[in-house]
């Protein structure tokens, strides 16, 4: 595989590439998680109310699969602990 480096081309190996994949897999489930929170805050915002307990509901196991996601690779990482202290 061939990866642009500044103005020169380089060659990844398959480790790295692989530990790239792990990294976006787990952006990704970070960014996931954040919006579903985001979604909740605005409509709290916009009908003074909590979501509706289906949404949240919902949410919740979104947000478990994105976690058991990002745990499968990068485990140990804060998002466990910050995805509890969501309100």
């Amino acid at each position: 595989m061939i990866c642009m480096d500044s103005s020169e081309q380089r060659l990844i190996d398959k480790e790295e590439l692989v530990e790239l994949l792990r990294d976006l897999v787990w952006l990704n489930a970070v960014i996931a998680t954040e919006l579903i929170q985001q979604t909740e805050n605005t409509s709290l915002m916009a009908r003074n109310a909590p979501p509706p307990g289906s949404c949240l509901l919902e949410h919740q196991a979104l947000r478990e699969t994105a976690l058991a996601i990002a745990d499968r690779y990068r485990p140990g990482t804060a998002l466990h602990t910050h995805l509890m202290g969501h309100q």
